[in-house]
């Protein structure tokens, strides 16, 4: 068949990768000049800031899929595991050092109240049970309510209807623990007092797989998968936005993509990559998704956006970890100002990345390579005119981290740029903004979660951080193999699955 896909992401990368290899014609269409989506890279003044993801976690995953066209991770880019893999500061002055060193990790709950150690085991083995289940159930397509009804005992029994937050306070009494264990539901556009308890499973994830970076940032994971989509002879085209997705006459199935230069791109079927909320909205007419409305769409919880500064300084910092999470001095309030009330606060909690802490040439010789992330409401309310506030924002976050962290900070820094929520709705058609689609919730998860197909069109698919299981780099690569899969498996597709010989992919647990 000939398949188009919308859009570069990781989601549409393993989408593509595997229908290629699985024998059909595909086309990957770009809005941008290169590849990668959300995980677009900025190249400025001899720095190379990879504009998105930065952890890579589950690399058997990417064994998997570099494995399903015959190919091996190892010859398109080098990931390396990171120690530490974040470093959590408190405004107070307290550092935890997150890895996966368990005695480690249980001397420093020590330190932080030895009451706690037992409590940090306990919520260890259920966030363990929780991946169990979890990861059973990412790659597999919630097209009917029957398959999310099975689990129902599971969820029950995992308490998934506590948040992520709800669980660590049940087994942790230190008000820092309860943050360091709770954080990873932003990770994925999530607040981690309203995500399922079933989001734990970042941390037993983590634990059992570690932290990864790819040398050369994540824009060198992006670049070799590429070249694998290329080198089994997938095409990619870059700067092509599409403007609609063609129906045959009187609806019914897609036919192919309109270019916004007027080209037509005929299809037998189409994968969709782009923002699923903007996608529906956008690229077809309401009369064709009459399961979809503009109203449902609207009625769903959307993430927050972020603002991030991206800078080079003169100075090299040491002492700074590849990865920083700096924990401002609320915790709930702050996440309630960002997903509730919709308001610009004015304290922040920040994810500092260093990436030339790992690797150096990411930045001129004797330089440092950063970006700094600040959640913050998506458009949805429009009380923050980000017009004037972006500038007075943008300050302030400089101004904190010279105070706090990178003494000297403003004297140093060479090359510059930042996004905030209007780069999300306008560069990356992302609807209101949001970073992540649909916000993981309990009632935005499986299959109450937008699904990998229409329901309207039938070969009209979707993946990435819109349908299940939702964003991370994870969730939207377990999504590209959904409707890999899904397209394999429709009546009437022609599938000539390629033959390779290849070596093993990495067992689970493999690092």
């Amino acid at each position: 068949m000939r398949i188009v896909v919308i859009g570069s992401g990781f989601g549409g990368l393993a989408a593509a990768i595997r229908l290629q290899a699985q024998g059909h014609d595909v086309t990957i269409v770009e809005k941008l000049d290169k590849p990668g989506g959300r995980a677009y890279v900025f190249t400025r003044d001899g720095f190379t800031f990879d504009g998105g993801p930065t952890i890579v976690t589950v690399p058997w995953m990417l064994d998997q899929l570099f494995a399903a066209s015959g190919r091996e991770t190892k010859d398109y880019v080098q990931l390396v595991k990171l120690d530490p893999f974040y470093n959590i500061r408190f405004e107070d002055g307290s550092v935890f050092h997150y890895n996966d060193d368990r005695a480690q990790l249980e001397r420093q709950i020590r330190e932080f109240d030895p009451a706690d150690v037992e409590g940090y085991r306990r919520f260890s083995a259920h966030s363990q049970q929780v991946l169990e289940a979890g990861m059973a159930l990412i790659d597999q397509p919630f097209h009917t309510i029957w398959p999310t009804l099975k689990v129902v005992p599971t969820l029950a029994k995992l308490r998934a209807d506590r948040s992520v937050a709800g669980t660590a306070e049940h087994y942790l009494r230190d008000r820092r623990l309860r943050q360091v264990f709770s954080f990873h539901p932003l990770l994925v556009g999530g607040n981690p007092f309203r995500a399922s308890a079933m989001y734990s499973l970042i941390h037993a994830l983590e634990q059992r797989w570690g932290v990864w970076f790819a040398m050369g940032g994540t824009g060198a994971l992006v670049r070799g998968l590429v070249r694998c989509f290329e080198d089994i002879g997938g095409t990619l085209r870059t700067n092509a936005e599409v403007t609609g997705i063609l129906l045959a006459p009187g609806g019914g199935r897609a036919t192919g993509v309109r270019l916004a230069d007027g080209d037509v791109l005929a299809a037998d079927a189409v994968v969709c990559n782009g923002d699923l909320a903007q996608a529906y909205r956008t690229l077809l007419p309401p009369s064709a998704r009459p399961s979809m409305p503009d109203a449902r769409l609207e009625r769903m919880r959307h993430s927050m956006s972020l603002f991030v500064i991206y800078f080079g300084t003169t100075k090299q910092y040491p002492g700074v970890a590849h990865h920083e999470i700096l924990l401002g001095p609320r915790y709930r309030e702050l996440l309630e100002d960002i997903f509730e009330r919709k308001v610009l606060a004015d304290d922040f909690s920040l994810y500092l990345h260093r990436p030339t802490a790992t690797d150096p040439s990411l930045a001129p010789p004797g330089h440092d390579c950063w970006y700094v992330l600040s959640p913050v409401p998506h458009l949805g309310s429009r009380t923050i005119d980000w017009e004037r506030a972006a500038e007075r924002y943008r300050d302030r976050i400089m101004g904190y981290l010279e105070e706090r962290y990178l003494p000297g900070l403003s004297q140093h820094v060479v090359s510059e740029r930042f996004i905030d929520p209007r780069y999300f709705e306008r560069t990356l058609n992302s609807y209101l903004g949001a970073a992540f689609g649909p916000e993981p919730t309990l009632l935005q998860s499986a299959y109450m979660r937008p699904h990998s197909f229409s329901a309207d069109i039938p070969n009209l698919y979707f993946c990435g951080a819109g349908p299940h299981p939702g964003a991370g780099i994870p969730g939207v690569v377990a999504s590209g193999k959904i409707v890999a899969d899904l397209i394999g498996r429709a009546p009437g597709t022609p599938r000539r699955e390629r033959m390779h010989h290849s070596g093993p992919v990495a067992a689970a647990g493999a690092g």
